[in-house]
């Protein structure tokens, strides 16, 4: 059973873009070369092939909102954290390529 949240893309772009979303609690889970091509400013970049090794710097006192670049690897990442008893988690459904149109920008 799903112990996370699931936010819709033009949802999480009005909470960023209000101010109403600390972007140092996205969480990009995707590789370098996908941060490098688009990435929103000021998220940290966590990547899966790594993320076994960095989870635990996660801060536990906010929700962090997990982000890839469709949707796919977030959502294993908030299984995982939630498996690890994680809390306050919210998966952006679509990843970075729902998001980035309401940037003006076309991900591929």
């Amino acid at each position: 059973m799903e112990q996370w949240q699931q936010l819709q893309p033009g949802e999480f772009w009005r909470m960023l873009s209000e101010g109403k979303l600390d972007p140092a609690l996205i969480i990009d889970v995707r590789e370098p070369e996908e941060w490098e091509y688009y990435h929103i400013k000021g998220s940290t970049p966590m990547p899966l092939s790594s993320f076994q090794d960095t989870w635990e710097r996660l801060p536990q006192d906010n929700p962090v909102y997990i982000i890839c670049a469709h949707g796919v690897r977030s959502q294993a990442v908030c299984r995982y954290l939630n498996e690890k008893g994680y809390g306050s988690l919210v998966n952006v459904v679509g990843g970075m390529a729902a998001v980035s149109h309401f940037d003006g920008f076309q991900y591929d």
